[in-house]
């Protein structure tokens, strides 16, 4: 393993408030915060000094209150009230917000398990090319078969499907020598899912597509990837997301709070270069240890998030509903964004020499309801295991 160190140009955080903004072009773009705020406030490049300026102070706020959220009255996020922080969503400023609108009327039902439903149709190495195990590729070499996995979510009522853009990284698709089709897979990836999506959706009930942005195979936090690189990588794949029509972009599977911040910024960028806002989640991951795969545990990683302009902040992934139920009970309690929970069919079992997922959909639909009525979760969906 290569251990990389990338220091970069300084960055200035919130308190600095003298220095100025470098120039971005933006194609037009409305500003996501007030004049001369940045509109990622935690990552603004600017010069190195010797002498800190002084830190803004805010008068000191109440101890937020506990409340237990409905789905309607958490959906218009995007205000804060429980926190001295300067307002950083700024959502009205925002050209899309497809999913706070929706949620607004309803409860979100997202899609479930892209790989577990590819798994199930029983592909061959000729199916993806000779690259056997690059679930992205086939949005080119078998559109058909995910074009089915999405419309087989979308009869079932899914009002949101995701990509097939889980690894599209140009990391993870060197691997199998793609990473300079980053870029057109992604795209493909979205076209595809819009197409489909569009053939379900009427005036009463829209059908939305999320580009999935998987966390990737290299971490910043432990040295595996420069930050620069890694949010250079992101922008491609945003771009290619946002120019296939995705209505937002889900970083998600999350393990790294830097790489969601190397996310971030790629997004950003990608929607800078391609004319177009969408909104922005992030979907953590939380192991059976109680935090992430690099040690942040659920409370801290939302507070390293929430200045940024996220739509909606959740867990996917590595665990069932049971294991999850403490940490959304965390994030229920101290976010003011949409709540998502994506679940494991439960924990894997070893049955004859393969995973099975001991869930059942009423198990699972149960579980999902009770975090929905009692802890106020507004978006819910399956990860591994479920189709």
């Amino acid at each position: 393993m290569e251990i990389g160190c990338d220091r970069g140009p300084a960055v200035v955080g919130m308190g600095f408030t003298t220095m100025r903004r470098q120039g971005r072009g933006g194609g037009g773009l409305s500003p996501w915060l007030p004049t001369g705020r940045s509109r990622w406030p935690l990552l603004r490049p600017g010069p190195r000094r010797t002498t800190l300026l002084p830190l803004r102070r805010f008068a000191p706020a109440p101890p937020p209150p506990i409340l237990r959220r409905s789905a309607p009255s958490i959906a218009a996020a995007g205000r804060r009230t429980s926190r001295p922080h300067p307002p950083v969503l700024a959502a009205a400023r925002l050209s899309a917000m497809a999913l706070r609108s929706l949620a607004r009327q309803k409860v979100v039902c997202f899609d479930g398990a892209m790989g577990t439903s590819l798994q199930r149709l029983g592909l061959t190495a000729d199916d993806f090319a000779g690259k056997e195990g690059c679930n992205e590729l086939l949005v080119r070499t078998r559109p058909e078969v995910v074009a089915a996995v999405h419309a087989s979510f979308l009869e079932a009522g899914a009002d949101v499907v995701e990509t097939n853009s889980f690894g599209a990284l140009p990391t993870v698709l060197a691997e199998y020598g793609l990473a300079d089709d980053a870029f057109d897979l992604a795209r493909r990836a979205a076209t595809l899912a819009r197409e489909v999506a569009d053939g379900f959706a009427t005036p009463a009930a829209p059908r939305l597509v999320a580009g999935s942005m998987g966390g990737g195979t290299k971490l910043p936090t432990l040295g595996h990837i420069r930050f620069r690189d890694l949010a250079a990588g992101y922008t491609t794949l945003a771009r290619g997301l946002i120019a296939g029509g995705a209505d937002l972009l889900l970083i998600e599977t999350a393990q790294d709070p830097l790489a969601v911040k190397a996310a971030l910024v790629g997004a950003q960028a990608a929607m800078a270069a391609e004319g177009r806002e969408v909104e922005v989640a992030v979907s953590f991951t939380v192991e059976t240890t109680g935090t992430l795969l690099v040690g942040t545990e659920i409370g801290a990683a939302w507070a390293i998030v929430e200045p940024y302009p996220v739509a909606m902040v959740g867990m996917n992934c590595a665990t069932g509903p049971a294991q999850m139920s403490d940490h959304l009970r965390t994030l229920c309690a101290e976010s003011d964004r949409l709540i998502s929970c994506f679940p494991n069919a439960g924990l894997p079992e070893n049955v004859n020499g393969e995973a099975v997922y001991p869930l059942t959909p009423a198990d699972l639909a149960t579980a999902l309801a009770h975090f929905v009525r009692d802890l106020g979760v507004n978006v819910v969906g399956g990860c591994c295991g479920t189709t």
